[in-house]
């Protein structure tokens, strides 16, 4: 692969003028698709399979006014005044005439002929019915509904609109990349001393990220995309792209600082990191695309997206950046005397002149077991409020305070009770009844005599007579979890129902469709983790030839994942920081957050594993002790990894703020988790590992050996590079004098 990599990184440098109108030729023809072909986003739930979604998809054959979404029209009274005072009830009664003329409103409920008031009739609450999903409404539709309540206002009342059509995903814009991006330049100009080579990584992983995005929103025309899944995509494709940017001028800047030709250069570093960041970007793209084991359909999009993302990363370090080098040329050189120089220098002197990562190092080995002791109570302690994460899907109460649909979903709950929040929908078909009338009579008495509800609505019936829709109202929230026991309870008495009268009973709505997705996505987990995780595996074990270094990778992320699941119910459900991080509700977290996060932190993780383990390995096989290994390894790698991780952090710390109710939790445990693995894992606890087992980490059987294809990267065959000599202040520096070259080592040592 080296050998690819290194003509790929010397044409592109070569032919640099024809690899930027490549790319600005790609960039344009994704502007022209997303004129021709682009469409909206469309953040409805599906889960193709569950009962609630055939449910709910035989309700928009048979009655799409019980199936469409639905808005509330809160009516709050003035103080020392009761809704139902004459000029307060005709002022509603007239408002909601307005609205059921508003567009697209199929059926609208009076309150005050349906008698929706609050004990102390100081509220009424208004239900404008539509036939279509949310993502079927029109985009002045909402804004129109608004206008109708201007007699309720006129005639002094408080009025707020909310409910299920309106969303509560909407981030406050783009100026959260904007502060990613301001952190990740601070970063890379500290780490090249060089504003001009920090420059260099910011864009190309600007122009990914704009390639990728127009992409997916060029197929909203074609393919259903939720709105979170570029947010997902935008953020990967920043932090990785900056990354692999980083990772790969890092090297030439090293390069360059010894003599090295600036051509030769390019196409060394692409070959030599450009083959870390290969494998890297691999292990992010399959733990991504391991989301399509789950099943659902918008899950799939976020991973797939957000693979995507990944590849055209990897795609454009390995080809625009060397062409950016070309342009470039010398100036990407440390000056002499300077302190990059003076740094780059010190990174080559074998330890004589040790910077702080070796440092850090020499730390971790002096007492390896008390290291890892300490590592491991340490993020055991941070997991234990993991025990208590809860899932659910996010609703209005978790929308930004002060909005309209979080003021309405407040005093729904507050007046009414927090199941109107969340009806469920019961889907009767009573085809084989001998009476139909009479067996959803006698289903809707079971229903309202059930513990748990709160009122059962009239039946409605379809119009060739033998189903009926009955809306079931719980006492408790949406993401109650005794909401989720109500629709055990009721779908485990569908079987009685059915014997009893022949009525074949389905629970539906969004409330059950949401219980389904969380449910769906807990029985996920192990195949998904088994999938990815062994796949990842694999392949670090074809990419380190050792045994040990893949299983140590995979129990360091159960400890990031465990350690960050903890600090997520710390803040979202236990609530500690959240006036500081803008968490307007406690509660229950959105259920995807486990799986996805699983998916990019396991990804992410690698990326640090492979950046760090890659260079221990350089120096190992080229001649290095254990023990000198790992520390030429942390002094050539930490640096990078630690720019990497604080620039990754700052791209998902900026999504916190001001983001929706679903990517805030997600952008949190990111950014705690990549400081955690980055830090406190592959900084500290793999060196500890390594230098416990010793040689033992670079062993692998005979016979696995002869199986296994070599695979050169990272300088281990420097001359298959098309190099000619090995790599300047990797393969010279680090080996000590005397020390074997790799081709005379004995094949138990040698790549493996």
């Amino acid at each position: 692969m080296a050998s690819l990599l290194h003509r790929l990184g010397r044409g592109a440098f070569r032919h640099r003028r024809a690899v930027l109108a490549g790319w600005l030729v790609v960039l344009a023809a994704a502007v022209a698709c997303v004129a021709g072909f682009g469409g909206t986003t469309n953040d409805e739930f599906t889960i193709p399979g569950s009962e609630s979604q055939t449910a709910m998809d035989a309700l928009r054959t048979e009655l799409p006014s019980a199936a469409g979404t639905s808005a509330q029209i809160v009516f709050l009274a003035p103080e020392g005044h009761e809704i139902t005072e004459p000029p307060y009830a005709r002022a509603v009664s007239a408002t909601m005439a307005r609205a059921g003329k508003a567009p697209q409103v199929t059926h609208v409920t009076d309150p005050m002929t349906a008698g929706l008031v609050s004990r102390d009739r100081t509220t009424a609450l208004g239900q404008v019915r539509y036939d279509v999903t949310k993502a079927g409404l029109a985009a002045d539709s909402l804004t129109a509904l608004e206008r109708t309540v201007r007699p309720a206002e006129d005639a002094g009342l408080t009025v707020d609109v909310g409910g299920s059509a309106y969303g509560s995903d909407k981030s406050t814009g783009h100026s959260k990349e904007a502060m990613g991006l301001l952190f990740a330049l601070v970063v890379l100009t500290v780490t090249f001393g060089s504003l001009f080579a920090a420059g260099m990584p910011l864009l190309t992983a600007v122009t990914g990220v704009a390639v990728t995005l127009l992409g997916l929103q060029a197929l909203t025309g074609v393919l259903t995309i939720s709105g979170t899944a570029p947010s997902l995509a935008s953020m990967l494709g920043l932090a990785v792209g900056i990354d692999y940017a980083l990772f790969i001028v890092s090297r030439h800047r090293s390069q360059l600082a010894s003599g090295m030709d600036a051509e030769e250069s390019a196409a060394t570093a692409t070959a030599t990191a450009g083959g870390a960041v290969v494998f890297a970007g691999l292990t992010v793209v399959i733990a991504l695309c391991g989301l399509t084991v789950v099943r659902i359909p918008f899950l799939t999009v976020m991973g797939l997206g957000g693979a995507a993302a990944v590849l055209i990363a990897v795609a454009v370090a390995l080809t625009l950046l060397p062409a950016l080098m070309g342009f470039a040329g010398d100036r990407l050189r440390p000056r002499p005397g300077s302190r990059t120089a003076r740094r780059e220098r010190a990174a080559h002197d074998g330890g004589r002149r040790p910077n702080l990562g070796e440092r850090w190092g020499r730390l971790a080995i002096r007492s390896p077991l008390l290291t890892l002791a300490a590592v491991l109570v340490a993020l055991l302690a941070v997991a234990v409020p993991a025990r208590d994460l809860r899932l659910a899907l996010p609703d209005n109460g978790s929308a930004p305070a002060g909005s309209t649909e979080r003021r309405t979903y407040d005093i729904v709950s507050k007046e009414f009770g927090p199941g109107f929040n969340g009806p469920l929908l019961i889907l009767a078909d009573t085809s084989r009844a001998a009476d139909p009338r009479q067996a959803t009579a006698a289903l809707t008495e079971d229903l309202d005599a059930m513990e748990g509800v709160a009122t059962v609505g009239a039946p409605q019936f379809v119009d060739h007579g033998d189903a009926a829709v009955v809306q079931v109202v719980p006492r408790t929230g949406p993401a109650d979890e005794r909401t989720r026991e109500l629709v055990e309870h009721i779908r485990d008495r569908s079987a009685d129902w059915q014997r009893a009268s022949g009525t074949r009973v389905r629970v539906t709505g969004s409330t059950a469709v949401g219980i389904d997705v969380s449910d769906r996505l807990a029985d996920s987990l192990v195949p998904f983790a088994l999938v990815v995780v062994g796949l990842s595996l694999l392949l670090l074990l074809l990419l380190f030839r050792s045994l040990v270094v893949p299983l140590k990778a995979g129990l360091g992320f159960l400890l990031s994942v465990a350690a960050t699941f903890g600090a997520v119910v710390a803040v979202f459900q236990w609530g500690v920081l959240a006036d500081l991080l803008g968490v307007t509700r406690t509660g229950p977290v959105v259920s995807i957050l486990p799986i996805l996060v699983m998916a990019v932190l396991f990804g992410l993780a690698m990326d640090y594993e492979v950046f760090m383990v890659s260079r221990m390995r350089e120096a190992y096989v080229h001649g290095a002790g254990p023990r000198d290994a790992i520390l030429a390894g942390s002094r050539h790698a930490s640096r990078v990894v630690t720019g990497a991780a604080l620039i990754m952090f700052a791209v998902f710390a900026s999504f916190v703020p001001g983001s929706s109710s679903m990517l805030k939790p997600i952008a949190f445990a990111l950014a705690f988790g990549v400081l955690v693995d980055a830090f406190v894992v592959r900084m500290t606890l793999v060196p500890a590992v390594l230098a416990l087992v010793g040689r033992a980490a670079w062993w692998l059987p005979t016979w696995l050996a002869r199986l296994l294809p070599e695979v050169d990267i990272e300088g281990e065959h420097p001359r298959a590079a098309g190099t000619g000599t090995p790599d300047a202040g990797t393969a010279r520096e680090e080996v000590p004098a005397g020390a074997p070259d790799e081709r005379t080592l004995p094949p138990g040592v040698r790549g493996g």
